[in-house]
This record gives structure tokens, sequence and C-alpha cells, in this order.
């Protein structure tokens, strides 16, 4: 009875208290991993938009800084969600990958609606959604970052107007996936990759391009169409996606 009762004592002590409370906390913490996993396998999406820059741009950096805090914001909303990407930031045009959650790419089309909004934005013009993917088997990056790009005459020719905007979109996705390779590959951020190998800069006439063809939606039109409360798609497929490499 003795022994009995010493154990009751020691199982009530201060000690075995914090021995459950850490035990607690390790759950917790698996359990948190594991949740954290399976959303990524769920929801990863990957959304990718360009746009006009304004003559009136002074500084092509105040556009990466505008992105960086709405980065740094979401992160901190919807902190399960990482957020991956890249932003490339030509003399014209933007270039911008974003990969995380539907949340997260819903509420960056909203930041570029309400830039459109604003008469007094001078950020950039005429932006476009170029792709979705929903559930792509993995990330182009492994991390968000932005790269201002100097003067380029890097072009892919003038034939480029006469392709198709499903051709220029695989365009663009195949030379994301080789710098997304060499990234991989070289353990840099795309930024240092690209100063290192400027061929694998997307050229910007395939931007401008695509930039001015009917097909590709304002994120107005694309939130209007897929996330308007009359009009929920869960899952829309891809947007030009249908022969372009589906590892992309």
């Amino acid at each position: 009875m003795a022994s009995s009762s010493s154990r009751k004592v020691k199982d009530g002590s201060p000690e075995s208290r914090k021995k459950t409370e850490a035990e607690s906390q390790a759950r917790i913490s698996l359990f948190d991993a594991s949740y954290g996993t399976i959303k990524e396998r769920i929801l990863l999406q990957r959304l990718i938009v360009i746009a006009h820059l304004p003559q009136q741009l002074a500084d092509r950096a105040d556009l990466g800084a505008h992105y960086e805090k709405l980065q740094l914001h979401l992160q901190k909303r919807y902190r399960w969600d990482f957020i991956t990407g890249l932003l490339l930031i030509y003399p014209s045009c933007m270039l911008h990958i974003i990969e995380s959650s539907s949340e997260v790419l819903v509420s960056v089309l909203k930041d570029l609606k309400d830039m459109q909004e604003q008469p007094e934005s001078t950020l950039l013009e005429a932006p476009k959604v170029m792709f979705m993917a929903h559930n792509p088997p993995g990330r182009l990056f492994q991390k968000w970052s932005y790269k201002v790009l100097k003067l380029q005459t890097t072009t892919i020719g003038d034939e480029s107007e006469e392709e198709s905007t499903e051709t220029l979109v695989c365009t663009v996705l195949s030379a994301l996936r080789k710098l997304s390779e060499r990234s991989e590959i070289s353990k840099a951020l795309p930024g240092s990759v690209l100063d290192e190998a400027p061929e694998l800069i997307v050229p910007q006439n395939v931007l401008d391009q695509l930039l001015s063809r009917g097909e590709l939606q304002s994120p107005q039109q694309y939130l209007q169409t897929y996330h308007s409360p009359l009009n929920i798609v869960m899952d829309s497929g891809h947007v030009f996606g249908s022969s372009c490499p589906t590892t992309v």
C-alpha cells in the first residue's frame, strides 16, 4: 500500500508534470510537421503573372520592395503556407512566379487588382495572368527572391510575333524549368545564376508579345471567373497548360 501511495505522489510531482508537458509538446510538434506536409502536398499551386512597367517608374527596385513587403505580410498571415518564387524585373515589364496555397495566390491577385484600381499607383500597368497550375509535382524555387535585370538585347527573333499564345507560354515555362534546374544544382539563388548564365533569362520580347495577347486574363477577370462567390471553381486546371511540359 505504501509503495502504491508513493507512486501516486511521484506521478503528481512537478518533475512528472514537466515531463508530461514536454511529451505533449513533442506530440504537437510532430502533428504540426505532418500537417504542414499534408498541406504542401494538397494545396501547392503556382501562379505566373506578367505586367508592363510604367515609364514614370524611376527605381525598379521599388517594385521588388513592394512584393518583398507583401510576401512577408502573407507569410505571417498564412504561416503554414510556405511561399517561394521569383520576381524578374525587366526594363519594360515584370515576370512574377509565386508558389504557395490558393489563399496566398488569391491575395497576390487581389493586391494586383487593388493597385490597378488606384490611379496614383505607378508600380506596374496592365497585369495579366499567364499561367496557373494546381498541385504541381514540386516547387521551381526554394525561396522567394527578386532580381532587377539590366537592359538586355537577347530576343528569340521576330518570329515570336507569329507564335501562338500557348507556344509563347510554353517558351517561358521551359526557360523557368532550366533556371530552376541550374539553381538546384548550384545551390544558388536564381538571380546569381542569371548573372553567370544570362542566356537563361526569359527574353523580354516574349513577355511583351504575351502582354499584347487578348487571351490572357487580367487579375480582375481571373478573380471574377474563378473566385467570385457565385462561380467558385475548386480546381480550374492549367491556364494554357495543355501542351506544356507536365513537370512544370
